[in-house]
């Protein structure tokens, strides 16, 4: 993270605002993040919830008990650590209203930028809560309410209209309310002879594969390689309505550190290259390596990013030949064969 969130969820436990959860307590945390460290005494059994599979993955390594996705019910807690996702952290807070106990503890917390004060204040409608401001963010916190369907009801956003008519995404996603315009622009300029197996690197709810799958009836295979498990499972939902027989694969994986065991003729993708709010183009650069590393001799890869990025030295080190195909205001598509 590059705040303190963390700290700041933790800070009502050490200033004596609340009790510490006594040991037995099973304790929800939706959000967590690496870095975690319970204060003093924290004896409480955690779940913690962390869709992003680096995180998820660090987590795991760390001895926590970790899911993608939160399941069961009567937590005696529920911790919810704010994203920037203002909606995402809305269903969040539903979803631990829902699954803990009568009473049961929900406390929230998150920096100024991922706009909990206005969290605070539409919650604050619903339930008493108590709150307290530490290390640039703030915590708040309310104990389960009587009436909890209609506060979770209230709390989690609307489901999303079908992107294009035919698209199920959900709050948290890359570009839930549309279809990307990079992603757009590859798709518009794929080429028209590909085949054999294919792989979709950074898939996100699944609209290149998608595109893909709708011009090709040579392609044998897709593979979805997606780091957030909310977006591969939409992926999933929105390739089964595509009506192709091609055989299609679906990995939650983090591409920058785990290995690909499959062989591909050709890969697309519109890598992301941010980490949190700060532009990171090695994300994209180490994509395109594990793109390198994953394709047969002669194997194709098509890319879309933004234009300043620094990815044509990876391209002419890595592939045999490489090329840029279009470029518009915002974006170019480069291409190279392995």
């Amino acid at each position: 993270m590059t705040d303190d969130s963390l700290k700041t969820l933790f800070h009502p436990f050490e200033a004596g605002d609340l009790p510490i959860p006594p040991k037995g307590a099973r304790v929800l945390f939706f959000g967590a993040e690496p870095g975690l460290r319970p204060p003093a005494g924290f004896a409480a059994a955690l779940t913690l919830i962390q869709p992003f599979r680096p995180s998820f993955r660090v987590l795991k390594a760390a001895g926590f008990e970790v899911f993608p996705r939160a399941e069961g019910a009567e937590y005696d807690a529920a911790f919810v650590l704010c994203g920037r996702h203002r909606r995402q952290n809305e269903a969040w807070i539903a979803d631990a209203v829902a699954r803990v106990k009568a009473s049961g503890l929900i406390l929230v917390a998150g920096s100024k930028v991922s706009g909990i004060d206005s969290l605070r204040r539409k919650v604050a409608g619903k339930a008493p809560l108590g709150s307290l401001a530490k290390y640039h963010g703030v915590a708040f916190w309310f104990p389960r309410p009587t009436d909890a369907e209609a506060v979770s009801a209230a709390l989690a956003p609307a489901e999303l209209s079908l992107v294009e008519g035919r698209f199920r995404t959900a709050p948290g996603m890359f570009s839930p309310d549309h279809a990307d315009p990079a992603s757009r622009l590859l798709a518009a300029y794929l080429p028209d002879d590909i085949s054999g197996e294919v792989a979709d690197f950074g898939a996100g709810w699944g609209y290149l594969a998608a595109e893909l799958l709708s011009r090709s009836d040579a392609v044998s295979r897709i593979d979805l390689y997606e780091a957030d498990f909310e977006a591969l499972e939409a992926a999933r939902g929105n390739l089964a309505g595509t009506g192709n027989a091609t055989q299609v694969g679906f990995f939650w994986s983090d591409l920058l550190s785990e290995p690909v065991e499959r062989r591909y003729d050709f890969i697309v993708m519109n890598p992301p290259f941010h980490a949190g709010r700060a532009a990171e183009p090695a994300i994209g650069q180490g994509m395109i390596l594990a793109a390198a590393r994953a394709l047969k001799p002669g194997g194709r890869l098509y890319l879309v990013a933004n234009r300043q990025l620094p990815y044509e030295q990876v391209f002419a080190k890595e592939f045999r030949k490489s090329g840029e195909t279009v470029r518009d205001a915002r974006y170019k598509v480069l291409q190279a064969v392995r």
